[in-house]
């Protein structure tokens, strides 16, 4: 594997919010450091985002810039609250300068989250190379406002490019997906999983918002199964959600022991293996899914997040299913039955199934690491 070259020696990922921000720029990260174990990292986030664990945990060094959002409300709250985002967006570029003078990085690599504007806006405008990738189908606010700074967008797909005001700057690479994901074929995943004896495999799981509420749909889905056990299913009901969905189990008459087939586990440790094993998966849209069902080429049933900004997770999934890999539905027009009855009319349908699987895997790019590595290396020339 080739080293690095010679001037991109010192990288500073900026990112933060979701895991859909921070998973992507630890995924580069991990790349560049296997060619070149010299190369010094620094991230820089947001000191009250989840970044500030993940982003230790998985070995590197971690800054923080005072940043917030800024809430649509004129509570008295919330505008306290949007009084000390104002105070923060007007400390957070000289704290970004301070870290540009410290580290002196090579390149300002910007993964998404408010964090990524102070700093990805203050290096471009002091001559260094930048680099915005955008995991979402369609730009954030934080893209949107970089998007003039910055010297390349890199996006998840082609389709991606007719949202923005500058599409020369825009290429796409895809979303790096962690390379467990590949690690097995589908065949050993499912004998891995015990779930080899040719049935189909649901795998399902709701993000933290609003997943109380679709578990307790998951419990009307999961007594449907109960009754034939038609399908293997694995279910991640979160920390949350994990007793509360035993026990309206256990109100509907369904006791797990009984159903061998029905897997609910509070949190899906080897999602990898799952998600590699799985004719079909239930789920959010958020950005990192996407990337790895379209990396996976695996069909899905998404009920898109209604309570995240921009409405952008319904935006992904309708991406997906005008392509052909997915079915939507919206959490209004949710119910137990109704996700029941989509994924009957998906499973039994071989040929439906093997025409979505084509069309998300024609979306999923497996290499996208390697392709923004390259973007990052042309830029920094």
């Amino acid at each position: 594997m080739a080293a690095l070259p010679q001037n991109l020696k010192r990288v500073i990922f900026t990112c933060g919010g979701t895991a859909g921000h921070v998973n992507p720029a630890i995924a580069l990260a991990q790349l560049m450091r296997d060619k070149d174990p010299e190369t010094e990292f620094l991230f820089v986030g947001a000191e009250r985002g989840l970044e500030k664990d993940l982003i230790p945990k998985a070995g590197y060094d971690f800054r923080t810039v005072h940043i917030s959002s800024f809430h649509r409300s004129f509570k008295p709250r919330e505008i306290r609250h949007n009084l000390i985002s104002v105070c923060n967006l007007l400390r957070a570029p000289r704290e970004a300068r301070a870290i540009l003078r410290e580290f002196s990085p090579d390149a300002v690599i910007g993964t998404g989250g408010y964090a990524s504007y102070p700093m990805v806006k203050t290096a471009a405008k002091a001559g260094i190379p930048t680099v915005v990738h955008e995991s979402n189908m369609v730009p954030g606010l934080t893209t949107e406002m970089l998007e003039p700074y910055a010297d390349r967008i890199l996006v998840g797909f082609e389709s991606c490019r007719r949202h923005y005001r500058h599409p020369e700057k825009v290429m796409v690479t895809g979303t790096p997906v962690r390379g467990d994901f590949f690690e097995l074929t589908r065949e050993e995943a499912k004998r891995k999983l015990g779930v080899d004896d040719g049935r189909p495999l649901i795998v399902s799981f709701w993000g933290s918002l609003g997943a109380s509420g679709m578990n307790r749909q998951m419990a009307d889905f999961l007594a449907l199964e109960a009754k034939k056990e038609p399908f293997h299913h694995i279910h991640g009901a979160g920390e949350a959600g994990y007793l509360a969905l035993l026990a309206q189990l256990r109100e509907k008459g369904v006791d797990l022991k009984d159903h061998s087939a029905l897997d609910v586990r509070e949190y899906i440790y080897d999602m990898a293996a799952a998600m590699r094993a799985a004719d079909l998966v239930i789920c959010r849209a958020g950005a990192s899914t996407i990337s790895e069902l379209t990396a996976l080429g695996v069909p899905a049933l998404i009920v898109p997040s209604p309570y995240v900004t921009n409405n952008h997770q319904e935006k992904n999934a309708r991406a997906l299913e005008e392509a052909g890999g997915a079915a939507v539905l919206l959490e209004k027009d949710c119910s137990g039955q109704a996700l029941f009855q989509a994924a009957c009319g998906i499973l039994h349908d071989g040929t439906r199934r093997s025409a979505m699987e084509r069309a998300m895997a024609e979306l999923g790019i497996r290499d996208a690491a390697e392709r923004i590595y390259e973007t990052i290396v042309g830029v920094c020339k």
